[in-house]
């Protein structure tokens, strides 16, 4: 089980991971030819499927959170200290953690 530490250093890594791929202008020629390629043929599942998750801070966030707990349990040697419903339990508080910091970076750009 990760420490309280590890959860914020976590959920920092996912809001930032989420803003780099969601956001930040870096990146901007790959989402613009994403859309275009969503355009192309807007009624396929996947290109919406694939648009939705590149829009969507809490959808990227979700599978950013995931990556980024498997990599930090692996690497520290976590994985086997715990059962896999103990990090699925992990999973969803760092999300939910990185959502919490998005939420209230979007409550700042609102002028609130």
């Amino acid at each position: 089980m990760i420490s309280l530490t590890e959860f914020a250093l976590l959920a920092a890594a996912g809001y930032r991971g989420t803003q780099l791929l969601v956001h930040d202008a870096i990146l901007d020629s790959l989402r613009n030819r994403l859309f275009a390629w969503h355009e192309a043929a807007s009624s396929k599942a996947l290109r919406a499927a694939v648009i939705t998750l590149i829009s969507c801070t809490y959808c990227m966030g979700w599978w950013v959170s995931g990556a980024a707990l498997a990599v930090w349990l692996l690497a520290t040697g976590q994985w086997h200290d715990a059962p896999l419903l103990v990090h699925a339990i992990t999973w969803f508080a760092v999300a939910g953690g990185q959502a919490l910091l998005n939420r209230w970076d979007d409550s700042k750009a609102d002028g609130h």
